[in-house]
C-alpha cells in the first residue's frame, strides 16, 4: 500500500484523482500532511475539515448545516474549486447507506479541482467506491521526518536544546531511538523531562524508549522486551551459538548491529521448556538489536481489528523500528494447517500476508520464530528461503544439563563448585531447561525457609519430586522428534 505522504497528495490531485481514503491512526499527523498539500495548491486556501459532531469547519469557523454527511458532500461540490476537504468521520458512516456511497460516486464524477481526503481505521472499503477512490496508508514516519520533527522540536523545547547543547552527538541518538513512534509520542517523550532540571542526554534517549514501549504495548498484538540475556547464559544450544558467530564472523558485529548485513531469521521448533525463547533474547542482546514480541494469537483473535490489518500494522511497527529482531511466540497459534482448512478466506488471506512479507521486506528485521508443534504448520512457512534455516530444540544432553545446573546454581547465589553437577545432571535425563531450573528455585526455596545455605541434597530431592514432561507426554515427545530427524538442523550435537 502507498504511503500518504505531501508531494504524493499533491501529485494525486493533479492526475485528477479526487476521492482518496488514507488509513491512519494519527489524525492530527495526517491533518497535518493534508494541510501542507493543501498548501501547494494555489488558491486553495485552508482546508474544509468536516466531523460528525460539528460538520465543515475551516480555520475555526463552522459552516452550518453541513453536519449531515450527504449535505457536506454538496456543499463541497458547490463550493468553487480548488477545494480540498478533510473527512474525518465519514467512513463510520458508508458501509450500511447507500445515499452516502452515491453521493461519493458523483463527487468522484464531477468534483473538478477538488479533493475529499477520507479516514479510515482500516482498508475496508465499500465494494461500490472501490473503482472511484484511492487507498494510502499512513505509516510511522522515518529517519528524514523524525530529524526534521526534532529539529523543529528542540526551537520550542529548552530542555531539548539545552541536552543537545552539552552532548554534541545527542541528536543522532535521539532519532534512532524515536525511530517506530509516531510525531506525537516523540514529542510526548521530550514533553516528559520539562520538569527534570538539566536533563541529561541519556535521560532524553531513555525517555524516547520508554514512550517506545508504552506504544508498542498500547497496540495490544505487540510487546517491547527488556533484554540483556547474554549466550552464555543459554546451556547446550551449541550448533546455534555456532550459527551466529558464522554470522557475526561472515559480516562483523558493528555491521549486524546497524542492519546493514541483517540475516532474515530462523525457525526454532521443538520441546517446550527447552529454551526456544530464551536463545531468541539472546540473539537479540549479542546482536544489540531491540526485541519486539508478537502474539500471533492476539493477531488471530480480532480484537484489535481484523486479523489481516492488525499484522500488516505490525510488520509496519517492525520496520519503522528496524534494525531490530521480530519475535514470533509460538507461530503455530496463529497461522497452522488446521486453521487453513477450517477458516478458509480469513487464515488463507492472514498466511498470505505473513508470506508476501517474509519474501519481499527490505527493511532489517530479523525473524525468531519458536513452535512447539511444527507439524502444524504449512509447508509454505517452513519452506527454505522463508527462513535461513530451521533449527530443532530438543531435551538437553548430560553435558547440556550440566552447564544449566551451573547457570541456575550461580542465580541463587551458590557456589557450583560445591556440588556434584555432573551427578545433578546424570539424575535427571530426560528433563528440559526449564525443569532444571524449577528444580533448582524449589530447592533453594526449602532452604531459605530452614535459614540456611542450599545443598546439593536439596537439588537431589527436588529432582525427586519432578515428573518430567518427557514422562507425561513421551508419546507426543516421541512424535516430535521423528518429526525433526532429517527435517530441521538440530540446535545441539553432530549433523
Amino acid at each position: 500500500m502507498e504511503q500518504l505522504t505531501v508531494q504524493g497528495l499533491v501529485r494525486l490531485m493533479g492526475a485528477g484523482a479526487n476521492l482518496v481514503c488514507v488509513v491512519t491512526d494519527n489524525e492530527r499527523r495526517t491533518e497535518a500532511i493534508v494541510g501542507q498539500a493543501t498548501a501547494r495548491l494555489k488558491g486553495a486556501g485552508s482546508p474544509l475539515v468536516w466531523t460528525c459532531t460539528d460538520g465543515f469547519t475551516r480555520d475555526g469557523t463552522v459552516v452550518p448545516g453541513t453536519v449531515d454527511p450527504v449535505a457536506a458532500l454538496d456543499h463541497a461540490l458547490a463550493h468553487p474549486a480548488p477545494l480540498m476537504t478533510l473527512f474525518k468521520d465519514l467512513s463510520w458512516f458508508w458501509s450500511d447507506n447507500p445515499y452516502v456511497i452515491r453521493k461519493l460516486k458523483e463527487f468522484a464524477v464531477r468534483a473538478r479541482g477538488k479533493a475529499a481526503v477520507v479516514l479510515a481505521r482500516d482498508e475496508s472499503v465499500p465494494a461500490e467506491l472501490r473503482e472511484d477512490i484511492v487507498v494510502l496508508g499512513q505509516g510511522l514516519p522515518g529517519i528524514g521526518e523524525i530529524t526534521a520533527f526534532l529539529g523543529q522540536l528542540k526551537e520550542r523545547e529548552p530542555v531539548l536544546a539545552a541536552a543537545c547543547a552539552g552532548h554534541p552527538g545527542l541528536m543522532d541518538h535521539l532519532v534512532v531511538a524515536a525511530q517506530g513512534l509516531d510525531l506525537v509520542d516523540i514529542e510526548r517523550g521530550v514533553r516528559a523531562l520539562r520538569n527534570v532540571p538539566e536533563a541529561a542526554g541519556h535521560e532524553m534517549v531513555r525517555s524516547l524508549f520508554e514512550t517506545k514501549q508504552a506504544v508498542i504495548r498500547r497496540s495490544g498484538i505487540m510487546e517491547f522486551v527488556a533484554n540483556d540475556t547474554a549466550p552464555e547464559q543459554v546451556g547446550g544450544m551449541e550448533n546455534l551459538k555456532a550459527w551466529m558467530e558464522r554470522r557475526e564472523q561472515a559480516f562483523g558485529l558493528e555491521s549486524i548491529a546497524s542492519g546493514a548485513a541483517l540475516p532474515k531469521g530462523i525457525l526454532m521448533m521443538g520441546i517446550a521448556g527447552c529454551g526456544k525463547s530464551l536463545f531468541v533474547k539472546a540473539i537479540a542482546a549479542r546482536w544489540r538489536l531491540p526485541l519486539i514480541r508478537l502474539d500471533m494469537a492476539a493477531v488471530y483473535d480480532g480484537s484489535f481489528g481484523t486479523p489481516e490489518s492488525s499484522l500488516r500494522k505490525a510488520f509496519r511497527t517492525a520496520e519503522a523500528v528496524a534494525p531490530c529482531v521480530l519475535w514470533i511466540d509460538e507461530i503455530e497459534s496463529g497461522i497452522s494447517v488446521q486453521g487453513f482448512k477450517a477458516e478458509g478466506g480469513p487464515a488463507s488471506r492472514l498466511l498470505g500476508s505473513f508470506l508476501t512479507w517474509m519474501q519481499e521486506k527490505k527493511a532489517p528485521v530479523f525473524v525468531a520464530a519458536t513452535a512447539n508443534a511444527i507439524e502444524m504448520l504449512p509447508a509454505e512457512i517452513i519452506r527454505k528461503g522463508r527462513f535461513d534455516e530451521v533449527f530443532y530444540v530438543g531435551l538437553p544432553d548430560a553435558g547440556a544439563r550440566e552447564d544449566i545446573f551451573r547457570i541456575h546454581l550461580e542465580r541463587q547465589k551458590a557456589d557450583s563448585a560445591r556440588f556434584d553437577v555432573p551427578l545433578l545432571a546424570g539424575s535427571t535425563k530426560g528433563f528440559s531447561g526449564a525443569e532444571i531450573e524449577q528444580a533448582v528455585l524449589s530447592a533453594a526455596f526449602e532452604a531459605r525457609a530452614d535459614r540456611r545455605t542450599l545443598t546439593q541434597q536439596d537439588v537431589i530431592v527436588a529432582v525427586s519430586r519432578t515428573v518430567p514432561l518427557s514422562v507425561t507426554m513421551a508419546e507426543q515427545i516421541k512424535k516430535i522428534e521423528a518429526w525433526a530427524f532429517k527435517r530441521a538442523v538440530p540446535a545441539a550435537g553432530k549433523f
